[in-house]
């Protein structure tokens, strides 16, 4: 065992040394700058943010650039700074309904006040590798306005779930008395069962690929939901703080945040007539098939409030909100690569007593012939 280990710390140093020669790469090439990633590889750098649980681009940035464009890596890194700041206070929530629109979408209503703003989206391209990009760039960079980048505009945009709301055709959440303050999951354990506030903060900084492969199984018959995107919401919203020494909320500035409202059919209970009910998914920046499948499996986990039988994997509080963690997951996995010596050579003299023990055991052959 110890000369397994002889020299250890030796080869660790080594590695980090190989490592940042493969994050650099070739020198011939110019090294990627935090404002490059930041800028061109937005949607990466928004899912870091989301899943890190902290809103800073050029952090996210780094941690990329830092794990040479490993996601989970750095949204590990991204968590592990969060863990050192300090708490200087809690803001308001959010007002999505007034957020700075930079792309709108409805799949309920075609003519949905405020209309259809289609935004930056990949909906509509080809998937066809366009083999320009590998030219490098000619000429001066346009500002946003000339390059018909997004830009966020206040738009009068009623929710969808406010129409619905006029027939009384879908459930409404009011704000609780005294707007109780949620878990932190971050300063406290997530234990089962969890409220609705917990469960969402679980999700939001769920691995994207898990929440993808659950909402995908709730839509091949693993739930019992027959979603509709009621709205998709894209743009800039205030975040307020409310100081004790002042009597109203100020701004401290705006976010990117990417909302999504899904309505499902609700055939009714002992208790409440049919309607359509909701689920809900939040994400820093443009994480727009991360706030979709977010929304699909927060309502398949609330099926036993609404009377709904469990009976699918996401619907499952347990197997959702403990395995859709991707530092948790990664972790775990990983760990395998790490010197389990002693552990493989228990299990190896367990083995070999076993077939030993059961060769003695085993008829002879003479035994069997006869």
């Amino acid at each position: 065992m110890y000369v397994a280990v002889k020299g250890g710390e030796t080869a660790i140093l080594n590695s980090y040394r190989l490592l940042a020669q493969q994050r650099r790469g070739d020198l011939a090439v110019p090294e990627l700058s935090i404002g490059q990633i930041r800028s061109q590889m937005k949607l990466a750098v928004d899912r870091v943010m989301t899943e890190g649980s902290v809103y800073d681009p050029d952090l996210a940035a780094l941690a990329i650039k830092q794990a040479s464009g490993d996601l989970v890596e750095a949204i590990f890194l991204v968590r592990a700074y969060r863990a050192t700041l300090p708490r200087l206070g809690e803001t308001r929530a959010l007002r999505t309904a007034k957020m700075s629109l930079s792309r709108r979408i409805s799949a309920t209503f075609k003519d949905v006040p405020g209309g259809q703003l289609l935004g930056p989206t990949y909906d509509y391209t080809q998937r066809l590798l366009d083999f320009t990009l590998m030219a490098e760039a000619q000429g001066e960079v346009s500002s946003p306005a000339e390059s018909g980048a997004a830009v966020s505009v206040p738009v009068d945009a009623p929710r969808v779930v406010d129409l619905l709301n006029q027939e009384e055709l879908i459930e409404m959440f009011p704000e609780p008395a005294g707007d109780p303050a949620p878990k932190d999951l971050t300063q406290e354990p997530l234990r089962i069962p969890a409220d609705r506030p917990t469960r969402l903060q679980n999700l939001a900084r769920g691995d994207e690929g898990f929440l993808l492969a659950m909402a995908y199984s709730t839509q091949r018959g693993y739930s019992h939901t027959h979603p509709f995107v009621g709205e998709i919401r894209l743009g800039m919203v205030a975040v307020e703080l409310a100081p004790e020494e002042l009597d109203f909320p100020i701004s401290i500035g705006d976010i990117e945040v990417t909302e999504c409202e899904m309505v499902n059919q609700f055939a009714g209970s002992k208790t409440e007539p049919p309607k359509f009910t909701r689920g809900y998914g939040l994400t820093f920046g443009h994480c727009e098939r991360k706030a979709m499948a977010m929304s699909l499996v927060d309502r398949a986990l609330r099926a036993p409030e609404l009377g709904e039988a469990v009976e699918s994997p996401a619907q499952e509080q347990e197997f959702v909100l403990f395995h859709s963690d991707s530092l948790e997951a990664s972790g775990f996995v990983q760990h395998l690569k790490l010197p389990h010596y002693v552990d493989f050579q228990a299990e190896l003299d367990l083995v070999r007593r076993m077939r030993a023990q059961a060769r003695s055991e085993a008829p002879s052959n003479e035994q069997e012939n006869t």
